[in-house]
């Protein structure tokens, strides 16, 4: 596990579009742990693509053959986030140093970044971002736990299980201090393993605000997993 590469996680991904290590596959069909967001600023927002009852309308699903991400699962995205697949994190930068580079910027403990789901064009910013590595003997919770230790300005985790797709899961809600913002804010992601090794599904934001209102997002990712 790569202690510390968490910590430059943030904004790691622009800094990879800059190195030309991140290119965008075709547009697919597409707890608050502890910071308080303002109710209203959350409620104000909806994610770009929620119905009346708060719950995000699917654009589309990713992670099949094809799709903008090929994933080993499927999930919804939420209507006008797009997807766009990270490529170098199969090792496919040009060069022996871009490959290493490559890692050091998009590994996160255990898992490599595989796509981003961006929220931008729903008035957003935020991401869904989806974590993949080659299959091994760790359960859910494990990977998940090694994915945020990693984070080095993580705390206050909160784990739990979830079950989808006839998938079991782990998830967690934790702080991140962000250097930039000087403040905690709300984050939270979930792990599965699959045949074809374990996914991370991350959901960061700006801030807490931001976080709070791409969850419909977020849980729509989760409610509709199921391994492709």
């Amino acid at each position: 596990m790569q202690v510390g590469v968490g910590k430059a996680r943030r904004g790691l991904i622009t800094a990879a579009v800059a190195a030309g290590l991140l290119t965008g596959c075709a547009d697919g069909a597409q707890e608050d742990a502890g910071a308080s967001a303002d109710p209203s600023a959350s409620a104000s927002k909806d994610a770009g693509a929620a119905d009346g009852g708060g719950t995000a309308r699917s654009g589309g699903t990713i992670g099949a053959t094809g799709s903008a991400c090929e994933l080993p699962v499927t999930f919804d995205i939420a209507e006008k986030w797009t997807a766009e697949a990270v490529e170098g994190a199969s090792g496919e930068a040009d060069g022996e140093l871009a490959e290493e580079v490559a890692d050091a910027l998009l590994r996160q403990g255990p898992v490599t970044a595989a796509c981003e789901v961006d929220a931008k064009p729903a008035g957003h910013i935020g991401f869904l971002r989806v974590f993949t590595a080659d299959p091994g003997e760790d359960d859910a919770r494990t990977v998940l736990k090694g994915f945020v230790e990693a984070e080095v300005e993580a705390s206050k985790e909160r784990y739990g299980t979830f079950e989808a797709g006839g998938l079991t899961g782990a998830e967690v809600e934790y702080l991140y201090t962000s250097e930039l913002l000087e403040e905690p804010k709300a984050e939270r992601a979930f792990a599965v393993v699959t045949a074809r090794g374990p996914v991370v599904v991350h959901l960061g934001g700006m801030d807490t605000a931001e976080h709070e209102a791409m969850l419909p997002a977020y849980e729509l990712a989760k409610r509709t997993l199921r391994g492709s």
